[in-house]
């Protein structure tokens, strides 16, 4: 097997975790902050997807390290599928997430909501910021995963 800098196990793999755990978390932060966020149902999707983005991070993270300290990287392909198959899936749903916060922020900015008052707009819109940043490097890490994967079989 190649050994791919960012594939699963590895330490730049641990560091794409790790932002993307703090993205993740900054985004959710920043969207629950807002006692509004339950009225509108795209916020509250990505905020959902933004738990279940901190929950894969964590438990990546964790196996990075493991890897790395024991200095073993997972050559098994069911491994890597499963790791591959779920970044691909929540590099979609929070690229699906941040557009549609985004979109609904900007139409409650264009049509003067209340909601959008003392400032609560621009909370959503760096929540839907961090949640861009965070998809960016789940496509970055599903692209070194399936790098990977392709090197165990030739």
């Amino acid at each position: 097997m190649e050994r791919v800098p960012g594939s699963f196990g590895t330490s730049v793999s641990f560091v794409l975790r790790i932002f993307q755990l703090g993205f993740s978390s900054a985004s959710l932060i920043s969207m629950c902050l807002d006692y509004n966020l339950y009225e509108v149902t795209t916020f509250c999707y990505l905020a959902v997807v933004m738990a279940y983005v901190i929950l894969w991070s964590i438990l990546h993270a964790l196996a990075d390290t493991y890897s790395v300290l024991v200095k073993q990287l997972p050559h098994k392909p069911r491994v890597l599928s499963t790791v591959l198959a779920g970044d691909v899936v929540l590099s979609f749903l929070s690229l699906s997430g941040a557009c549609g916060a985004a979109s609904a922020t900007e139409m409650l900015l264009s049509i003067d909501a209340a909601m959008c008052g003392d400032s609560r707009c621009i909370k959503y819109q760096v929540s839907a910021l961090l949640a861009f940043l965070c998809w960016t490097l789940f496509l970055d890490s599903a692209i070194f995963n399936l790098w990977s994967f392709y090197s165990l079989f030739y």
